[in-house]
């Protein structure tokens, strides 16, 4: 069995309203559909990723770059495939559009395995357990949210049945965003996971500042909780003077980078993200790591692949989603055969490899290349 042919599909949702957190807007919902098909007639399907800026540039490097390092190869022989794509990452290109794209290209391989081989990925990577807790991102900014708002969009998401939220924080000052804080923990009960994340949006004062202010909240963890060019150590001096878990990894692409929060110490739970950072192989290497350092992991985004890894070792925390049907059309209607929620936990997608059924129509629609 050989790679035969790669197709990659950029799409583009446009949203009704902006789905924005602390440092960013979020317009349209995106994502790069792979596929990948063997000489023995095997075929990939999966999805990746939220880049709205850069789809179109990710799918051409798909297409012009990397597939013609893996058409003819054996589909199986993954990590040389990896080193051969990864070689690509010189100093002078944009580094994380490539491995946005290698992550593309490694899932598929993987769908591919689990298919030729009648195993899920879950299965592949281990199998530990058959469902994952789930909890929607959520406690987006928007212009004329009120109290009362807050209230509303947690009671949605409790009652479609997840585990939790991960609320929106950093986009304030510590004292207003508290505020917002213990209004969703108020409007939801004590089962209810409730996490925040700043997406990098604070220093490390009033970071630090924010986490005593919802101290006696039970928050699972805080998030990204200081600005990009300095995270790490700063997240480290946060994690020294607060009681609340920190949580980092989702901005990293390699896993060198995860490595990095580890050896200082900085966090207690990593979200490294399969589709930033080069695909099930690089997140295998994270959570090894992870593993030997006695830290949990959780995932950004991406359910629809974090639930077969995450549910594949024991460290695994949490898997999320989107939960309004407003910003994540692609999770609510695109994914034909997602798994139905009971009891907090998503049922691992059956069938070989990730499993997905993908709308065709939809595809058709809002493809952009």
């Amino acid at each position: 069995m050989k790679v035969e042919h790669v197709e990659a599909i950029a799409i583009d949702i446009p949203l009704s309203k902006n789905f924005g957190g602390s440092t960013y807007d979020v317009l349209k919902r995106s994502t790069v559909i792979t596929k990948l098909r063997t000489s023995d007639g095997t075929e990939s399907l999966v999805y990746n990723g939220d880049n709205r800026d850069h789809g179109v540039e990710i799918a051409r490097i798909i297409e012009n770059e990397l597939a013609p390092l893996i058409i003819g190869e054996d589909p199986f022989a993954y990590e040389r495939h990896w080193e051969a794509m990864f070689a690509l990452s010189k100093p002078n290109r944009d580094r994380k559009l490539l491995l946005e794209a290698i992550a593309c290209i490694d899932c598929a391989l993987w769908d591919v395995l689990g298919r030729a081989t009648g195993r899920s990925v879950n299965e592949l990577l281990g199998g530990y357990r058959k469902d994952m807790p789930l909890i929607s991102i959520g406690g987006y900014y928007m212009e004329g949210k009120t109290e009362a708002d807050i209230v509303a969009e947690l009671k949605m998401y409790e009652a479609a049945g997840m585990a939790g939220c991960k609320f929106k924080v950093g986009g304030l000052t510590p004292e207003e965003d508290a505020e917002r804080v213990h209004v969703a923990r108020a409007a939801v009960g004590g089962k209810f996971v409730l996490a925040v994340d700043a997406n990098r949006g604070w220093t490390a004062r009033d970071a630090i500042r924010f986490a005593q202010l919802i101290g006696d909240l039970d928050i699972a963890w805080f998030e990204e909780p200081c600005i990009w060019y300095d995270d790490v150590a700063e997240c480290a001096r946060v994690r020294q003077q607060v009681s609340v878990p920190i949580t980092s990894g989702q901005s990293e692409f390699t896993v060198q980078g995860v490595r990095r929060f580890i050896d200082a110490d900085a966090v207690d739970i990593i979200n490294y993200d399969v589709s930033e950072g080069g695909g099930v192989t690089d997140w295998r290497r994270a959570a090894a790591l992870c593993s030997a350092a006695g830290l949990h992991m959780t995932h950004h985004e991406e359910s629809q692949i974090a639930q077969h890894l995450l549910s594949a070792v024991p460290h695994g925390l949490y898997i999320e989603c989107f939960g309004d049907p407003e910003r994540d059309p692609v999770w609510h209607e695109m994914w034909t055969n997602r798994p139905t929620l009971s009891d907090g936990k998503m049922p691992i997608t059956s069938g070989p490899g990730f499993g997905l059924e993908l709308d065709a129509d939809m595809i058709a629609k809002y493809r952009v290349n």
